[in-house]
């Protein structure tokens, strides 16, 4: 064989592992843009229906709703600051016409249902209602929460999915990413 046969096969071996290395475009898990919400339940420990079971998508079916899908398990610091940065954010813009629910996605419900408050009282959010989802910690049927993230924010406007972003790591240098979202 001569070296010009080998050639080809080394280009096409060459260019096959150029495309491995390239990034491979990353989706957002829950809900698709423009997608109905489906309804879910849950227990708020804070805000105006603390000690209920509530269904937001039927409570907040007009305007401007957040909703944060928590892995319990993995609340941390950073987390923490990126919620009170969003809450402060629409605060500081008097958007009192947006609503924040930060869902925690667990298996141990009761532990978080104590926890919650504690967390209120030390972040002392004005808008962000925190909230034990009922169901399965993989998340609300339909939403298609990532568990493997640790959040995932999910932008809606009556009832309808505006944005999704979901992170492995966060803090409050994301808040803008959100608050961008909510449109005046």
């Amino acid at each position: 064989m001569n070296q010009t046969t080998l050639n080809p096969s080394r280009r096409q071996l060459v260019g096959i592992f150029a495309m491995l290395l390239l990034p491979i475009p990353c989706f957002a898990g829950g809900p698709k843009e423009a997608a109905k919400l489906t309804e879910f339940k849950t227990f708020a420990t804070t805000g105006d229906h603390a000690g209920k079971e509530i269904d937001f998508t039927d409570k907040f079916k007009s305007g401007w709703t957040v909703y944060v899908f928590v892995q319990a398990d993995r609340f941390d610091r950073p987390l923490a600051r990126f919620l009170r940065g969003l809450d402060q954010e629409l605060v500081k813009n008097d958007r009192r016409d947006v609503q924040v629910v930060a869902v925690w996605l667990t298996d141990d419900k009761e532990k978080s249902k104590e926890h919650q408050p504690k967390i209120n009282q030390s972040l002392q959010f004005g808008q962000t209602t925190l909230t034990v989802f009922l169901g399965d910690k993989a998340g609300p049927n339909g939403w298609e929460i990532d568990n493997l993230k640790t959040a995932t924010a999910v932008v809606t406007q009556d009832r309808v999915v505006r944005k999704c972003l979901d992170w492995e790591s966060v803090n409050d240098t994301v808040v803008t990413d959100v608050f961008s979202q909510i449109k005046k």
